[in-house]
């Protein structure tokens, strides 16, 4: 599953999403990582805006700054029933992420762990369906914070991490509105795999590894 994506530039997301408010601020990366800020699209007062998200989601109920594992990503099955994503899903704060491409991970006989990197077919910007929440601390600090819906993998996925592992839940262009201001059930419809035949991958170098790595070699092939 999508533990690192490759971000497009600002000026190439606002050409393909149009927010009609831009509070963001961000640059092209090559090796997005959780818990760092992300720009998102979501509503606001019936109007689309583009805003800087913390990647690993905080629910505004918790207490305490927490301290482990960032929840980067959540199956599509637990959205309306785990109590971290349900709140948000209730109250409709679902949002889309802006990727170039996304990594995965194969793990080879040898028990390497192989990265690709994946991407549509003729398309340099897609979006990936999230939810995200704000959470404020005792001394007012806020914190909003989004994660990534998984689905079933395609055939693409599944022959690199296996049909067990997951995949981003793409968006396709038509049903971005429906993902951001339908009704639950309007918007849970549209989260289906994205075909696997729009969809290239090829192995890139264990340099993705390090989260301190970030330049444009990363997504290129290598035997």
């Amino acid at each position: 599953m999508c533990q690192r994506y490759v971000l497009p530039d600002q000026t190439a997301a606002e050409r393909e999403f149009l927010p009609e408010t831009a509070w963001w601020n961000f640059a092209a990366r090559f090796n997005v990582a959780p818990e760092q800020y992300v720009p998102a699209i979501r509503m606001h007062e019936g109007r689309s805006e583009g805003v800087m998200l913390r990647w690993g989601l905080i629910p505004a109920w918790t207490e305490h700054y927490p301290t482990g594992r960032p929840k980067s990503s959540v199956p599509v099955e637990r959205i309306d029933s785990a109590r971290i994503y349900r709140d948000a899903w209730l109250q409709s704060r679902r949002c889309i992420l802006p990727m170039a491409g996304f990594y995965v991970w194969r793990t080879t006989a040898e028990k390497f762990r192989r990265p690709f990197f994946v991407k549509l077919t003729g398309r340099s910007v897609f979006g990936v369906a999230a939810m995200w929440d704000r959470w404020v601390s005792d001394e007012d600090d806020v914190i909003e914070s989004c994660s990534i819906i998984r689905l079933a993998p395609n055939a693409l996925m599944a022959r690199i991490e296996g049909p067990k592992s997951g995949m981003p839940a793409i968006v396709r262009r038509q049903d971005r509105r429906v993902w951001l201001d339908g009704s639950a059930s309007e918007a849970a419809a549209v989260l289906r795999p994205y075909p696997a035949e729009r969809m290239e991958a090829h192995p890139v170098s264990p340099r993705i590894n390090s989260r301190t790595v970030d330049d444009p070699g990363l997504i290129r092939a290598v035997v």
